[in-house]
C-alpha cells in the first residue's frame, strides 16, 4: 500500500527538472485515468472495443503518487483524461488531491461534456480550473453518426451547466474530418461566440487502425479552416498559449480565442513541454512514437513512490525530438486515442 498521508508531498521545485536531450522543459503532464468511454467517436476507438482489464488500470492512490512525483520535478500543469476520465468512479478524491499537491499551479480535464450536466459544479470546486469539451457537431444526427451512441442534447446540457459553475475559463475542442462535418467551422464559432467559449479545431491524429487512404481523404488541414472563417471574421494571430499545442487566433469583436492543432501542417514538437501518461501507467515520451516507460511496474514495486522520480528522470533521455505523422504514408501508431490519453 502507499503512504499518501497528507504529510507526505514533495517540496515544489524552482523549474522543472525534467529536461530532454533537445533541451526542452516538461513542465505538463496529460494523465488518462481510464481507457473506457460512453461514446465510440470514429476518430477515437474502434465501434466493437476491448478495454483493458481493471487490475491493469492503476489506482487512483497510483495516479496520485505520479502526480506527485510529476509536481515534485517542477510539472506545473496536469491534464486529466481518457477514455472519458468522468466514467471513473470516485474520480473528485483523485481531482481534490491532485489540486491541493503544493507546486501545481493548473489542474484541468478534457471531456466529451456527457456527465457535466452533474459534475460540473463538483468539478469546479474540487480544483479543476479549465475545462475542454469536445464538441464536433451541432447537428444531432451527425453527432451520433460521429460518435455512433452519443446524444447531443446531453453534451450540450453539459456546456451549459459547465457554464455555470465558474471555471476560469472553458474550450471547445473541435475534430475537423472532411465531408463529415467540415462544413460546420462557421457554425461552430458562432456557437462559441454566442457562449464566450474559447474554441480549438484539432487536424485527426493519425492512430489506431484504418487504411491510409481513408485518413488522407479525410484530413482537413487547419489552414483550410482558417480560410474559412476568415470570410466572416477576421483572424488576428496572438502570441497567448495555454501550455499546449494550440496555436491561437483573436477576432476584433469577441473575447474568445479560435486555436488550432495542426500536428500534420503545422508541427509543434520544437516546443513540446508535454508527456503522456496512459491509465495503464505506461508513460509516453511522445504522441507520435512508442518510446515508454512503465511507470506501473514501478509504482506498484513496495518502495514504489520513492522510485517514481528517478524513473521520470530517466524517461527524459528517451523523449524524442519529434513524430513522424503521415497519413498518406506508411507510418501508423496502432493504439486508439482512448487507450494513449487525449
Amino acid at each position: 500500500m502507499l503512504n499518501l498521508c497528507p504529510s507526505d508531498r514533495s517540496s515544489p521545485a524552482s523549474m522543472s527538472e525534467l529536461v530532454d536531450n533537445f533541451g526542452r522543459e516538461v513542465t505538463y503532464l496529460r494523465m488518462s485515468v481510464t481507457d473506457r468511454c460512453d461514446f465510440r467517436c470514429v476518430y477515437c476507438m474502434s465501434e466493437q472495443m476491448t478495454f483493458l482489464p481493471r487490475p491493469q488500470i492503476l489506482s487512483l492512490e497510483e495516479l496520485l503518487a505520479i502526480g506527485r512525483a510529476f509536481v515534485g520535478l517542477g510539472v506545473r500543469r496536469i491534464r486529466l483524461t481518457g477514455g472519458e476520465p468522468l466514467v471513473r468512479r470516485n474520480l473528485l478524491w483523485l481531482v481534490e488531491r491532485l489540486a491541493q499537491l503544493p507546486g501545481l499551479d493548473e489542474l484541468t480535464l478534457t471531456t466529451n461534456g456527457s456527465q457535466l450536466a452533474r459534475l460540473a459544479g463538483p468539478l469546479a470546486s474540487a480544483g479543476v480550473r479549465r475545462l475542454n469539451i469536445s464538441l464536433d457537431t451541432l447537428r444531432p444526427e451527425r453527432f451520433r453518426a460521429l460518435t455512433r451512441v452519443g446524444e447531443l442534447s446531453r453534451v450540450l446540457a453539459g456546456i451549459e451547466a459547465a457554464r455555470a459553475a465558474g471555471f476560469e475559463r472553458i474550450k471547445l475542442n473541435a475534430v475537423i474530418l472532411r465531408h463529415r462535418n467540415d462544413d460546420e467551422v462557421v457554425e461552430l464559432v458562432r456557437f462559441a461566440r454566442d457562449r464566450a467559449l474559447d474554441i480549438a479545431f484539432i487536424e485527426e491524429m493519425p492512430l489506431g487502425q484504418m487504411r491510409q487512404d481513408e485518413r488522407a481523404l479525410e484530413l482537413q488541414p487547419s489552414r483550410a479552416i482558417r480560410t474559412a472563417l476568415a470570410r466572416h471574421w477576421p483572424l488576428l494571430p496572438t502570441p497567448e498559449e495555454t501550455g499546449g499545442p494550440a496555436r491561437y487566433y483573436r477576432m476584433p469583436d469577441s473575447d474568445i480565442r479560435v486555436g488550432f492543432i495542426s500536428p500534420h501542417s503545422q508541427n509543434f514538437c520544437h516546443s513540446c513541454n508535454r508527456v503522456r501518461l496512459t491509465a495503464a501507467g505506461r508513460l509516453l515520451l511522445c504522441l507520435g512514437q512508442e518510446h515508454s516507460v512503465d511507470l506501473r511496474a514501478i509504482v506498484r514495486q513496495p518502495a514504489g513512490a520513492a522510485a517514481l522520480p528517478k524513473a521520470i528522470r530517466g524517461a527524459m533521455a528517451i523523449k524524442p525530438e519529434g513524430h513522424s505523422f503521415d497519413p498518406a504514408g506508411t507510418t501508423q501508431i496502432v493504439r486508439f486515442m482512448n487507450l494513449t490519453g487525449g
